[in-house]
């Protein structure tokens, strides 16, 4: 390790510097000597580091998405061309370019920040040893080799000898109580933050071997900072603990208001919107219309959760509009999750119903002139009469040219005979 740390001694100065900076700010509160001035130095650097990353972060969280979206794709690719690697990889590298998906982005913020941890850590080494290092002079030095936290010398280890913890003016029950404490914390927060992400941030629909391995890693992380815990200073300690917080703190606002879609998370949060918006009537947020607008915008290529959205709506009287707002709707669907309401259409009626229906209209009109015309009925009887029996004459007449079907042949009009046939 502590070669590892000596490549990155390149930033030692401005690390050091940083913390010198802080350590001012706080010894004037709680005392120069002090471990709350020491140890909140290296808490306010962590901070100071993770807010610079944050722009990196967010690529991280848009990089994993976009992996897990493109698992499938990847699978067909691997099993399309499994015995030949070149092409494999060529079509990986196609796809990534099209998608404009980096697979290294997942890890930037990690590889960013590991420059300050290993400076950190050979700043506090040279502490431990009494050596000066970057901009702490001896002075610096003598007060940071007084500051415990909890009884515990912000350079002492968890493996470090009787002799070296009571040169630092500290007990060996205090520092391995404390540093055993803080590397269960540690690790305790590790397993939360990636199991947070795998249950709630994850889209369930997808399972791909992508998934298998973040589960691993879920219960590989924390063993491996276990093991590696115990030969970190105290400070590192803090340091590592706090990034830890950080991510988690972090992961959880992402997970609560930029879910993944497909994922648990989403589920709640639009049914957190949904509840919100069906009570005022409007959606007000800027953001919260984007995530609208965006649900409005894949149309039938909606998800579970979001088609639940959009029917929640409609049940409630409302219609999601492109623009993200939400407006009252008088048609309310009714076929639950399906979107759409439709029209029941008409049963289909036979030869024979067509044909009474079409022989009643005419007596359903007689009928009403009757009712409209009763005295007249009354005076001219031999009108009516006369009327009726034109009409029976009528009837022989209109099938009078169609011929009768004779015993074993078709009804309807027959097919004339050839001139050849005989009769």
């Amino acid at each position: 390790m502590d070669t590892i740390a000596s490549l990155f001694s390149f930033i030692t100065t401005p690390v050091s510097w940083i913390i010198v900076q802080f350590h001012k700010l706080y010894g004037a509160i709680f005392g120069p000597d002090t471990g709350w001035a020491w140890g909140l130095s290296i808490v306010s650097l962590v901070v100071l580091i993770r807010i610079c990353l944050i722009p990196l972060f967010v690529k991280q969280i848009k990089s994993m998405r976009n992996m897990q979206a493109l698992q499938p794709k990847m699978k067909a690719i691997q099993e399309r061309y499994k015995n030949d690697r070149q092409r494999q990889s060529e079509e990986m590298m196609k796809l990534y370019k099209e998608t404009g998906t980096n697979p290294l982005s997942s890890c930037l913020p990690i590889l960013a920040q590991s420059p300050f941890f290993f400076a950190l850590y050979y700043v506090l080494s040279k502490i431990a040893s009494g050596d000066v290092v970057g901009v702490i002079n001896e002075p610096l030095l003598a007060s940071a080799r007084q500051a415990h936290i909890f009884g515990a010398p912000l350079a002492a280890k968890f493996t470090d000898s009787p002799e070296k913890v009571q040169a630092l003016d500290a007990s060996l029950t205090d520092v391995r109580v404390v540093t055993a404490i803080m590397i269960i914390l540690m690790s305790a927060s590790q397993f939360y933050t990636q199991r947070q992400l795998m249950q709630k941030n994850v889209d369930l629909t997808v399972k791909t071997p992508y998934m298998q391995q973040q589960k691993m890693l879920m219960y590989i992380f924390p063993v491996i900072f276990a093991v590696m815990g115990i030969n970190f200073p105290v400070g590192v300690l803090v340091y590592w603990l706090t990034t830890n917080v950080w991510t988690m703190g972090q992961q959880m606002y992402v997970i609560n208001q930029n879910p993944t879609p497909g994922s648990k998370a989403q589920d709640h949060y639009l049914t957190r919107l949904l509840k919100t918006a069906t009570q005022r009537g409007e959606i007000s947020s800027r953001r919260r219309r984007k995530v609208v607008q965006a649900v409005v915008a894949k149309g039938a290529d909606r998800n579970d959760n979001e088609r639940k959205f959009i029917t929640g709506l409609a049940k409630a009287g409302f219609a999601a509009q492109a623009d993200g707002s939400i407006v009252k709707s008088e048609t309310v669907e009714t076929e639950g999750e399906g979107g759409t309401t439709r029209r029941q259409q008409p049963k289909r009626q036979s030869k024979s119903q067509r044909q009474s229906t079409g022989a009643q209209q005419p007596t359903d009109k007689e009928a009403a002139q009757d009712e409209s015309g009763s005295d007249d009925t009354e005076s001219k009887p031999s009108l009516r009469k006369d009327s009726s029996q034109s009409a029976k004459s009528k009837q022989p007449r209109a099938n009078s040219g169609r011929q009768q079907p004779k015993s074993g042949q078709r009804k309807g009009p027959q097919r004339p005979k050839h001139p050849s046939s005989k009769k």
